[in-house]
């Protein structure tokens, strides 16, 4: 399907039957949109961590093997990647693991053709999946999901003079844009939240509950641990969030549907919930910066200067993109679920 026809649906479903949900509108936008392009690089529109230094994956990686030894280092450990992008974050985790002899199985949870393209140029002897529930079970699960949840759809109730309701993407002479429809929610917005004032928003995420959950359980029950890295916050709070990007700036969101990437900030206190309710061990929220320097990311970056004096300036200066309280260093979080047998994780 082209980038019109995908548009061309989206308008004839709404003519056919009403306002079509948000949430069903950033699923179907996104589910294109990754499923027929690369989006990372210069060349696409925006960059990821892994992208931006190989200090961030090894990091990772690092991170993993010391809580996997700490652990009895079991055999039958599996390295999971949930949306892996172009596979650079696993190359540089896997190849610090490998520093310290653990070499798990790599199984990456992947539904792009044209990223699991790339990312078997790198990871040729992993296994992908099209679903996290189709990762083979019996072990416990190392987990990294990097810029993965924000991705996810999500749901927008709206304040009005009369209560909430759900917003929605209409089709008119200008195009796709947002409207409101459907009956009263109110029942669904936490009681604290009930009362705010008219324009108000709140964000949920059924998707993201349903992936937490399902990774949480695993974890409950085979042992291991997650690591999640996103932007986002602790709620419940309002606030849209809702966001697209295309050629690494801002853009319409409703305009050209799967053109582009849709993305919402994280509810990490959400997160922390379904861990806890699953009997994990939560570590933190803290800050991406924070976490990174607590893992070695200065010293990291001064050895590389001393082996390759002139990349110091390159290095010095992906090190402030990712730990800079203005560039990714705050907004940025860093979330961990441990089994309640497995030891505390290192830098929380």
């Amino acid at each position: 399907m082209s980038d019109t026809d995908l548009a061309e649906r989206f308008a004839r479903e709404i003519a056919a039957e009403g306002p079509m949900p948000l949430v069903r509108f950033m699923a179907g936008a996104n589910a294109h949109y990754y499923a027929t392009r690369d989006p990372l690089g210069a060349e696409g529109d925006f960059v990821t961590a892994p992208e931006i230094s190989q200090m961030f994956g090894e990091l990772i990686g690092l991170w993993l093997a010391d809580l996997w030894t700490r652990a009895g280092s079991p055999q039958n450990a599996h390295y999971v990647e949930l949306g892996p992008g172009r596979g650079t974050l696993a190359e540089d985790a896997l190849r610090a693991m490998r520093a310290v002899r653990f070499e798990p199985p790599i199984d990456l949870v992947e539904t792009s053709p044209v990223l699991r393209r790339m990312q078997a140029e790198r990871l040729p002897t992993g296994l992908w999946h099209d679903d996290f529930d189709e990762v083979p079970k019996g072990g416990p699960l190392l987990i990294v999901a990097n810029e993965f949840f924000d991705a996810l759809p999500v749901r927008q109730l709206c304040r009005d003079e009369n209560g909430w309701r759900e917003l929605s993407v209409g089709y008119g002479d200008e195009g796709f844009a947002p409207v409101m429809s459907g009956p009263d929610l109110t029942a669904l917005v936490p009681p604290a939240l009930r009362d705010a004032e008219p324009g108000s928003v709140i964000e949920t995420s059924a998707a993201t509950t349903a992936v937490a959950g399902a990774l949480a359980s695993r974890l409950a029950e085979h042992g291991g641990a997650a690591l999640v890295i996103d932007y986002g916050y602790e709620g419940p709070a309002l606030g849209d969030t809702l966001q697209a990007v295309s050629r690494h700036a801002y853009a319409d969101i409703f305009a050209a549907p799967g053109t582009r990437d849709l993305t919402a900030h994280v509810d990490f206190g959400e997160l922390a919930r379904i861990g806890r309710e699953a009997g994990l061990q939560v570590h933190g929220p803290v800050e991406q910066g924070m976490w990174l320097e607590s893992m070695g990311l200065g010293a990291r970056t001064a050895a590389l200067a001393k082996a390759a004096p002139h990349c110091r300036e390159e290095l010095i200066a992906a090190r402030d993109r990712l730990t800079n309280p203005t560039e990714m260093g705050r907004l940025f979080k860093v979330l961990a679920f441990t089994s309640q047998s497995w030891p505390d994780p290192a830098a929380f």
